[in-house]
């Protein structure tokens, strides 16, 4: 097995989201502050583990995409995700019923009164959601990472200081607090709050192994507002197995705003070598993406040539951030509570291999923004390896 926190030569770059003198759009109409120009940027190692006594991780407007992971073993990606807060009242005149947007009507977050979901029946935590991690019978966990993030501003406003703390619990256990253990992005205007943050889970996740796992108190606000509330958590999970196909793994992090014909958000990643009708997969999470706002993609590029727009049955092409949480179109785990509309949440695993048929050594991602715009956090990427 080779494995690094680096890859031997990756890049990422962002370019300029600017639009109407310096301003993007964002979900119902609210503006957010330009970023400016995104510089490609030399790749991050893996951040120490948090303790009690390490200084609180510092918090930026934007953290570019840099690779927290890399690999090249006998195994693969899996991951496990839920949305922690959903719609309770309507208070839009256009809105659909909530029941009905839970089970996959269209509906954006602006449109309703948002309130948290509690799965655990603990007095004493709020905001709880639980999902199954698949990790194969036999594997060994080489690496987990548990993302985080919402918003802080709806109809009250959430304390950011408590943006680097949750609970976990593993299957069958008790809750333990989790720390964010790196540089979170944490972005404010004058109608949002939002951020994201994440810790390295590792020695937590090898210990529960597979089964349903359960976060609460992620630092979301609930209520009403033009911008609406979102936020939710995904655990990414990269392992070993002996029996499984030599792969090539990665991951990818940062906190991005993009906007509406303001410019496409990239992320290269090279050396890949992947042979020729290769396999892979492309999971990507993002916030605040609207289902029914058109006009977000995502374009995958490789240097033989071939270019594909990545969809499927749940994440048509123009509307890929429409909060879901899927895997090649389909439910990949049990989730507890299971809504189709994630109201602002978006967890998607894309079937990568049309872009590997001709092989590839790199591949290019390109993000495209809906029209009211919407954040990225997470990019994982699996593809077979050249034995």
């Amino acid at each position: 097995m080779i494995s690094s926190p680096i890859s031997d030569k990756v890049h990422s770059c962002f370019v300029p989201l600017i639009e109407n003198g310096d301003r993007v759009m964002g979900s119902s109409g609210r503006i957010l502050g330009a970023l400016g120009l995104m510089s490609c940027l030399a790749l991050s190692v893996n951040a120490p583990a948090a303790s009690a006594a390490a200084p609180a991780p510092k918090e930026l407007p934007r953290v570019p995409f840099t690779q927290r992971y890399q690999a090249v073993q006998h195994g693969g990606l899996v991951r496990a995700s839920n949305s922690g807060i959903s719609c309770r009242k309507e208070q839009s005149p256009q809105a659909e019923p909530c029941a009905e947007v839970k089970r996959g009507a269209a509906g954006v977050n602006s449109e309703f009164e948002m309130f948290y979901s509690e799965v655990d029946k603990d007095p004493d935590t709020y905001n709880s959601t639980r999902a199954e991690l698949k990790v194969p019978q036999g594997a060994k966990v080489s690496y987990a990472r548990l993302y985080w993030g919402g918003n802080l501003r709806v109809g009250e406003q959430k304390p950011p200081e408590d943006n680097g703390r949750v609970l976990v619990a593993e299957p069958g256990g008790a809750y333990k607090e989790v720390l964010a253990d790196t540089v979170m992005g944490h972005r404010t205007d004058a109608g949002s709050d939002a951020y994201q943050a994440s810790a390295d889970v590792t020695p937590l996740v090898r210990k529960g192994g597979a089964g349903m796992w359960t976060v609460s108190q992620l630092n979301i606000a609930m209520g009403h507002s033009e911008v609406g509330a979102w936020g939710g958590w995904t655990l990414v999970v990269a392992y070993e197995h002996p029996q499984e196909p030599l792969r090539r793994i990665s991951l990818w992090e940062g906190f991005e705003s993009l906007a509406a014909r303001a410019g496409d958000g990239t992320v290269e990643i090279e050396g890949l070598d992947a042979p020729a009708g290769a396999a892979g997969k492309v999971g990507v999470v993002g916030y605040d993406g609207d289902r029914g706002t058109l006009g977000d993609s995502l374009i995958v590029t490789a240097d033989s040539g071939r270019r594909v727009s990545l969809s499927d049955g749940e994440n048509p092409f123009n509307d890929v951030m429409n909060s879901t949480i899927t895997e090649f179109g389909g439910q990949p785990f049990v989730r507890q509570p299971d809504h189709m509309n994630n109201l602002g949440y978006d967890a998607d695993v894309f079937d990568l291999s049309p872009a590997l048929s001709g092989g590839a050594r790199n591949l290019n991602f390109t993000f495209t923004g809906e029209s009211q715009g919407h954040f990225l956090g997470v990019l994982f990427v699996q593809t077979d390896a050249r034995r």
